[in-house]
């Protein structure tokens, strides 16, 4: 990606990191996609689909916080070695500004790179909670004979210790059912979610999230979560996903009294000629600025 490239470009001046509350990570991997194909063109797209946005997002400006865009992060290579790049990525991202917060924002890419963001988190905050949205549970202990697969990066972050709730997912295998129940994982699957309403997100003052999960949370959201009416262009659209108000409410009680860390979005493929969900997935990460931002 050129570095002339930044999110929001069209509307915010170059910043420095130091100056800024949110970073944009972009992670154009892809290795070991299972359907359809294309990840590694997602941050880009997103990236240049932001030119598009206004500022104000119908309750506030985050960009008033700043937005810095670092380099795309160096994906060529061993799962490992990568995974390794995209840690020192957010290394560097959360030493940039010793007097304020930083709230790194990676995209993806696929999701197996998620597990490389929780390992450098955890030796700067600890334990922390993870509020996953999928249309996949992600709980594989190995697919396609890679522990680094897509379609295992959740398992990875219990292997860490980390508290997991998921949402909207509407697809698993038995052995992540079984793992769902021994591990204890929170869940509000999209059927349920349906079943709950559109406008549910829980108890107006605590939300949904249990009463023992971590105040820090991390927020990792596989755009798949969504309908394929909204985001077509991933690589395994599943029927019967979130809609986009219910997306935001969800991700507004999620946040609610605790203190995001991070966030990932991941799994755009970006079709030619097929803006909207380019467009709609740069809309998601502003929405979620401004849900964060002071």
């Amino acid at each position: 990606m050129s570095k002339s490239l930044r999110f929001l470009a069209s509307e915010l001046p170059e910043q420095r990191a130091s100056e800024c509350l949110f970073h944009i990570i972009p992670v154009p991997y892809e290795a070991s996609v299972s359907y359809g194909g294309g990840t590694a063109g997602g941050p880009n797209a997103i990236i240049e689909a932001s030119e598009q946005l206004e500022v104000w997002t119908g309750q506030k400006d985050p960009s008033v916080c700043g937005i810095y865009t670092a380099e795309a992060v160096n994906c060529k290579g061993e799962p490992k070695t990568i995974l390794e790049r995209i840690g020192q990525a957010v290394e560097s991202s959360l030493s940039s500004r010793p007097k304020g917060e930083v709230v790194p924002i990676i995209l993806g890419g696929e999701h197996s790179i998620t597990p490389g963001i929780l390992s450098v988190l955890k030796k700067h905050f600890g334990t922390f909670g993870i509020v996953h949205f999928d249309a996949h549970a992600d709980l594989r202990y190995s697919y396609h004979d890679s522990i680094y697969s897509h379609a295992c990066p959740m398992r990875r972050a219990c292997e860490m210790d980390l508290k997991l709730f998921q949402l909207g997912v509407r697809s698993l295998s038995p052995e992540e059912v079984t793992y769902r129940k021994v591990m204890n994982i929170g869940h509000l699957d999209a059927r349920a979610l349906f079943d709950l309403g559109e406008r549910w997100s829980g108890d107006p003052q605590k939300g949904f999230l249990p009463d023992d999960f971590p105040e820090n949370i991390f927020i990792s959201f596989d755009v798949d979560a969504l309908d394929p009416s909204i985001i077509p262009s991933t690589g395994t659209p599943e029927p019967g996903g979130l809609t986009w108000y219910q997306t935001l409410n969800l991700l507004e009680a999620a946040c609610k009294n605790r203190k995001v860390i991070g966030a990932d979005f991941v799994e755009l493929a970006p079709k030619e000629g097929v803006n909207a969900p380019d467009f709609a997935t740069a809309r998601l990460i502003y929405e979620f600025m401004g849900i964060i931002a002071p």
